[in-house]
């Protein structure tokens, strides 16, 4: 008789784990949707997002080189210096936000 008893709460254990699963399973869609909806949330609430498409841009580029040249011939040393700077800078506007189509 105790052996019946024993068996009977172990059964009535499984059963409650299997629907527990169950309805873990069932409700896996619903969780993810939820969740993938509040991360678009908080990414919209962030503000506008980078687009490669759409963009304002600005560059600077400053290169600079010094060579040194010494020469010893003939019991002389001469030396030579050379500098040579190159400056580049420009902007870049591309199409505003509202012009961008978003699928």
């Amino acid at each position: 008789m105790f052996m019946s008893r024993k068996g009977q709460s172990t059964l009535e254990y499984a059963i409650i784990i299997v629907v527990i699963v169950a309805a873990l399973l069932a409700m896996q869609v619903y969780i993810k949707r939820g969740v993938q909806g509040k991360l678009r949330t908080s990414t919209d609430d962030i503000g506008e997002q980078y687009s490669p498409q759409i963009t304002t841009g600005s560059y600077t580029t400053t290169t600079g080189s010094t060579q040194r040249e010494t020469v010893t011939a003939g019991g002389g040393t001469s030396t030579r210096v050379t500098r040579g700077f190159q400056d580049r800078s420009g902007n870049e506007d591309v199409a505003g936000f509202s012009q961008e189509i978003w699928p």
